[in-house]
């Protein structure tokens, strides 16, 4: 029986971004109406972890919204790390907290990280058209310190945002050549403070788009479906697994609200898929 890997995102920093990423509403340029915090609540922290662990999630990750690591950032992980790694066991911590060096990444490792994510977003060629404020460059870099700190490679990307089919490949070969792990792929989820235009993905173009990552990323150990899935596939969520997804982010994302995790646990369970209990 195939088996769906779990992953839990916990956003503990949010809407404080400087950046000009036009597809992200948590970037202070765009004035979208989220919720904006320095540092979540310990206790929040630990509940939303014991929350997903208890849901079936083995991966779970702490989100900041900046362009990289502030010392300030990697002292506040670190320390939630460490906590978490004593009060959840069972649950693989993921920073996702922007670019960083090799030298703050083995920090994280340090502190109990196990995993980082960093997205490629797009093709080094259409992201200029999406981000201005730092390059695309430091992207890739910062997923191979990753490789060179030992620690499990995250990296994945947006579609529709205006790519072309062209963008989805290059980016798809640039995502292969770094060998990741695991594989997040996004949909990109309109928000009207944007200045992007709505997805203009069709459900049968996204699903065939899951299966282009399996086969352009053939290594990869989970194609995980993440960001913009409830409004991408609506009523056809189920059918991304026969695309090659073998991996779904569970509970809300970072500005958006997700599908109650019972329900996913019910689609899994109808499909007789089973639900991931140990890290391959």
């Amino acid at each position: 029986m195939k088996e769906i890997f779990l992953c839990s995102i916990c956003n503990i920093n949010s809407g404080t971004c400087n950046e000009d990423c036009k597809f992200c509403s948590q970037s202070v340029r765009y004035k979208a109406d989220i919720q904006r915090y320095k540092q979540k609540p310990m206790d929040e922290i630990i509940k939303e972890a014991k929350t997903a662990r208890d849901n079936g999630a083995l991966g779970f990750c702490l989100v900041t919204a900046d362009k990289g690591i502030t010392d300030k950032t990697l002292e506040f992980v670190c320390s939630i790390a460490k906590i978490l790694t004593k009060d959840v066991p069972q649950l693989r911590l993921i920073a996702c907290n922007g670019t960083a060096t090799l030298e703050q990444l083995m920090t994280l490792k340090e502190a109990g990280i196990k995993a980082y994510n960093h997205n490629l977003e797009t093709s080094e060629s259409f992201y200029p058209q999406i981000c201005t404020t730092h390059p695309w460059s430091e992207r890739y870099s910062t997923c191979q310190n990753v490789n060179k700190a030992g620690l499990v490679l995250i990296s994945g990307g947006i579609f529709g945002l205006g790519e072309t089919q062209e963008d989805r490949i290059s980016m798809l070969t640039s995502l292969a050549s770094l060998n990741p792990v695991s594989v997040p792929i996004n949909f990109y989820h309109h928000n009207e403070a944007l200045e992007l235009e709505p997805n203009p993905l069709s459900v049968d173009e996204a699903l065939n788009l899951i299966k282009l990552t399996k086969e352009s990323i053939p290594h990869a150990k989970r194609i995980m479906v993440a960001g913009g899935r409830e409004l991408m596939f609506g009523e056809r969520q189920s059918e991304i697994f026969a695309y090659g997804a073998n991996s779904i982010v569970i509970g809300n994302y970072l500005t958006t609200t997700g599908r109650v995790m019972s329900k996913d646990l019910d689609m899994l369970q109808s499909l007789n898929l089973k639900v991931a209990k140990t890290v391959k």
